[in-house]
């Protein structure tokens, strides 16, 4: 009987982690980072391979952490081409998440002022009221590779996942 009591017991814990599991994943509409430069060199051929790559971490990262589930934000292309950044939009982005059954929207941006200093900024605003829910930003430098992806690995692990 002891038994009994302890496999429901089990049974019962496994079910409400599994039910608060999937009430802290929110359904998110990612609509990528926005490269803006500013420095007096100019764009470089690598750059936006490098913003492809982090875009790619941050989605796989709160994938995998399972605190968001990402919508598919292709029904709103048309909408989205006649915006030249999603991340200062007025709200924009937050309706455009509400309309795809997003709870929040997911923007950001990574400035380059020059080779030497880059800045990567990631917000997260509620879909129905345009709130700001969460995000980060960290200042980065050096325009490498591995500058970039330590930049999008510090605001995953110090600020998304610890909001």
């Amino acid at each position: 009987m002891k038994l009994v009591g302890q496999i429901l017991a089990c049974a019962a814990l496994a079910s409400t982690l599994a039910f608060a599991a999937a009430a802290a994943e929110k359904r998110a509409a990612f609509f990528g980072l926005r490269f803006i430069d500013t420095s007096p060199g100019g764009q470089q051929g690598d750059e936006l391979a490098r913003l492809a790559r982090i875009e790619e971490t941050l989605v796989r990262r709160l994938t995998e952490e399972d605190r968001f589930e990402f919508v598919d934000v292709a029904p709103a292309a048309a909408k989205l081409d006649r915006i030249s950044n999603i991340a200062h939009c007025n709200g924009c982005d937050s309706e455009i998440a509400a309309a795809l059954g997003a709870d929040v929207a997911i923007t950001g941006e990574v400035q380059k002022t020059s080779n030497l200093i880059l800045s990567i900024s990631v917000y997260v605003r509620d879909a129905e009221t345009g709130a700001l829910v969460g995000g980060g930003s960290t200042d980065i430098r050096g325009n490498t590779d591995e500058s970039w992806d330590r930049g999008i690995s510090y605001i995953i692990r110090n600020r998304l996942l610890k909001q």
